[in-house]
């Protein structure tokens, strides 16, 4: 149902993770990628030769600290003279546990920077674009944390939430850009709960032990404080949500938010 070819995908965040499954659904279908995440020459270099083999017409690594709107403003210039950007996935995010009265002033600056502030940066400079040719997929990795709140994540929580009022603004100034033919531009965000990424390594790690190791029986309990189905989700199953998205047949999804979350936001 999805096929990319001709189109061009930036995602935020895709050297590892979500980003990373994101960026292969992606190549499957046979879109150019353009790879951006923290990463060495030679770490970017194998994820886009994966990608290649995956299926991407094309795969290119481009560099930007996403705190930094100069920086943002020159990697875009650089996807857009290397394809005109037909797909946005902000994927990139950072996250720090702490209580209110311990959040500095650069926790809080760092992770809405990152999480929020870049996410406005890529969509004021790529969705005019999008607009004019008709066509647009903007998917922005949110959290349960944009739906509901938890201790200790004040910042995270505060920047996902303003990702998701967002992703519904621009949704609404861009709902009629494009038509059935082309496809639309749409704004979307994914919602994941507990994800197999190596945040979560840790966690998983300690919890197992009071299990005698069994990894299984660690993620169950760990996720019964609030994920009633008592599994992860795997990145690829968010990749292939984004993939979705991004059909033409979507053109009348936009401005939704979409947890994979077990039942945690349906509490």
């Amino acid at each position: 149902m999805t096929d990319l070819k001709g189109k061009c995908a930036l995602i935020t965040g895709s050297v590892q993770g979500i980003g990373l499954a994101v960026a292969e659904a992606m190549a499957e279908a046979g879109a150019r990628i353009a790879v951006h995440g923290l990463a060495t020459q030679d770490e970017a270099a194998a994820v886009c030769a994966g990608l290649l083999q995956k299926g991407a017409e094309a795969a290119e690594f481009f560099d930007a600290d996403m705190r930094d709107p100069d920086q943002i403003e020159t990697m875009l210039a650089a996807v857009t003279a290397w394809g005109p950007v037909d797909i946005l996935v902000n994927n990139a995010g950072i996250q720090r546990t702490a209580a209110l009265e311990d959040v500095n002033r650069e926790i809080w600056d760092s992770i809405i920077a990152v999480n929020l502030s870049a996410a406005y940066h890529t969509m004021h400079g790529i969705m005019p674009g999008m607009a004019e040719r008709g066509f647009g997929r903007v998917v922005n990795i949110a959290s349960v944390h944009g739906i509901v709140a938890s201790k200790n994540k004040l910042p995270y929580v505060a920047s996902k939430f303003g990702l998701v009022g967002m992703s519904k603004v621009a949704a609404l100034e861009y709902a009629d850009a494009g038509s059935k033919s082309s496809g639309g531009v749409t704004v979307n965000c994914i919602a994941p709960g507990w994800t197999e990424t190596a945040i979560i390594t840790p966690q998983v790690a300690e919890r197992a032990e009071k299990f005698g190791g069994d990894r299984d029986k660690g993620i169950a309990d760990l996720l019964s404080e609030k994920q009633p189905s008592k599994r992860t989700s795997d990145p690829s199953e968010i990749g292939a949500l984004a993939l979705w998205l991004c059909a033409r047949q979507a053109h009348n999804i936009t401005g939704t938010v979409i947890p994979v979350d077990g039942g945690w936001t349906a509490q």
